[in-house]
């Protein structure tokens, strides 16, 4: 059986109906509001929350039934070990690349020094909690906890890993099963269109969340905490750039498409990731997205998913630049020697941390509590702007996920490029979630 969408009419939506647009409007009203009315906007929080909620609740469903009968479509299980591999070997080395970045950047701008900073001064209250976690966090016990402790817990404890565990041997079941499983394959296919057709009603909700999350943002940490430690703020945004469009630029003109046409094909989801701060709120769309771009679904479910866990570049660029930011304010000099300890700690340190809530900062604390040379007490220091700099983080991871999917995609020689081409240049209808704005009428033709 093959389930496909009717084609769309060719007629224009008014610009107010696109789901970028009113997401940006309530970004900019969101940045209002908390400016001017503060303790307005901090109490503005439920929103944004809320509306994270709503989308991790269909984050299990949507990475199941994608993961599921795109390894069943697969129909040779070897496809999938090759898949996955090819994703991690991605993963390693330009996570890897990205702490790299990271380091040279900051060896070359140099954001904190001069600042002069006592260790004995700082408040390390304020990071006992991280440093708590950071502490927890090891590789048996990440290990450990990959796997759930029912199959229907790893689709209700919002873990991704664990549903992605639990996806993947239920993929592999249904596909050696074969025949006598085809109607449980048509099943989840039918079942697919719903839950999707569930996330671009729930999209609907994005402006809201994103005007409640930034409101609350601006409101409570205010801009003007930024211009303390502005020069760090600045130089992780720049250095992000610089890997978005330098690296991923290259690596993206080497497989034949533009990353800065794929940014404009992602902007609803990008908006949506920089009013809430988080790259989960448009994990649904983005897979969506991938696949209506020409990406296979059984890569698409095995990259994806995978990579909101191992492929955080964003995150890795922020780890040794935070880290050496720490040690040029406070007055370390660290040599070569002990830089390329701290890097080859961050190595391990942003592995062992996958799948954990907040990891930049876990991880960071992690790493500098290996390392001696850098105060871990230091984190205060960059605790009133991380969320400012999460953004970044997250917009950065969420555009490598979106790159390596399409390149392993093509590595595999499952990516349609005529499609790939079309959306990019904006010829065939998208919008900001996997189901069209404007109502289309999904169609059902038998195998």
């Amino acid at each position: 059986m093959k389930i496909t969408a009717a084609p769309l009419p060719a007629t224009r939506t008014p610009l107010w109906r696109h789901l970028y647009v009113q997401v940006l409007v309530a970004i900019v009203a969101g940045v209002l509001l908390g400016h001017f009315w503060p303790a307005t906007g901090e109490a503005l929080k439920p929103l944004g929350d809320g509306f994270i909620k709503l989308v991790k609740m269909v984050i299990a469903p949507v990475i199941f039934l994608t993961v599921v009968t795109g390894i069943a479509g697969m129909r040779e299980l070897a496809a999938v070990g090759r898949v996955a591999g090819k994703a991690f070997a991605y993963f390693l080395f330009f996570s890897t690349l990205a702490l790299f970045v990271g380091l040279i950047v900051a060896n070359v701008v140099q954001p904190g020094a001069g600042m002069n900073v006592d260790p004995a001064t700082l408040d390390a209250s304020a990071i006992a909690g991280y440093q708590h976690q950071a502490a927890e966090t090891s590789l048996v016990g990440f290990l450990m906890s990959v796997i759930p402790t029912t199959m229907v817990s790893a689709l209700t404890d919002g873990s991704i890993l664990q549903t992605l565990f639990v996806a993947i041997l239920f993929g592999v079941a249904l596909s050696l099963v074969g025949k006598p499983a085809e109607p449980v394959f048509d099943f989840l296919e039918r079942l697919t269109l719903v839950v999707f057709r569930l996330v671009g009603i729930l999209m609907k909700a994005a402006p809201i969340g994103a005007f409640g999350a930034m409101a609350f943002t601006i409101g409570k940490y205010g801009a003007g905490s930024l211009v303390n430690l502005g020069a760090l703020v600045a130089t992780f945004y720049l250095t992000s750039a610089i890997f978005v469009l330098g690296v991923l630029g290259i690596v993206a003109r080497l497989h034949g498409f533009s990353i800065l046409k794929l940014i404009a094909y992602l902007k609803a989801e990008l908006l949506l990731v920089l009013g809430t701060s988080s790259s989960e709120a448009a994990l649904p769309s983005l897979i969506g997205k991938l696949e209506r771009a020409g990406c296979d679904k059984g890569v698409v479910g095995l990259v994806v998913p995978t990579g909101y866990s191992f492929n955080l570049d964003g995150t890795n660029i922020y780890m040794t630049l935070a880290a050496l930011f720490i040690a040029q304010a406070t007055g370390i000099q660290l040599s070569w020697g002990e830089q390329a300890a701290l890097l080859g700690v961050a190595m391990l340190s942003s592995k062992g941390a996958a799948g954990v809530t907040g990891a930049g900062f876990i991880t960071l604390a992690a790493t500098l509590s290996i390392v001696p040379s850098v105060p871990v007490a230091g984190m205060a220091l960059i605790l009133g702007v991380d969320r400012f700099m999460s953004e970044c983080r997250s917009l950065t991871n969420f555009i490598g996920n979106a790159v390596a999917a399409i390149v392993v995609a093509r590595w595999e020689g499952k990516l349609d490029h005529a499609q790939l081409n079309a959306v990019l240049n904006n010829r065939t209808p998208s919008d900001a979630t996997p189901i069209d704005e404007r109502d289309s009428v999904e169609t059902v033709n038998p195998a």
